[in-house]
């Protein structure tokens, strides 16, 4: 995750939400885009608040975000030379409270291996 102070995303820092306010320059709290296809809610747990994984969740009121929204908010939280996972769990590991809602993970001081750059 980039370091902190992290100043890509503080104007976008929503201290007004669900969960409570968070200090400016940290990589966790609610984060709000507004964006002209729709405002992007973010929420983020930061650095090793998840057992060692980095987290952030992007949704939208009535669809799901994009590839490109996506790619978006990765470079808002992680550096470039910092690979991003999106998961597929199976069935019964679903948790789903929110629809329209997609997940970014890292796990903190692991480099994830990745298939070969041809099928990438």
């Amino acid at each position: 995750m980039r370091h902190e102070p992290n100043l890509r995303i503080e104007k976008y820092r929503n201290n007004d939400n669900p969960i409570g306010p968070s200090p400016p320059g940290a990589n966790y709290g609610w984060f709000t885009i507004d964006r002209v296809a729709g405002t992007l809610e973010i929420m983020s747990s930061g650095s090793g608040q998840e057992n060692g994984w980095q987290h952030v969740s992007v949704s939208l009121s009535s669809r799901t975000p994009t590839w490109d929204e996506m790619c978006f908010v990765k470079n808002l939280f992680w550096r470039e030379d910092e690979t991003v996972l999106q998961f597929h769990p199976k069935k019964s590991k679903y948790v789903n409270r929110m629809p329209f809602c997609l997940h970014l993970w890292r796990k903190e001081g692991q480099e994830h291996e990745l298939p070969p750059d041809v099928c990438v």
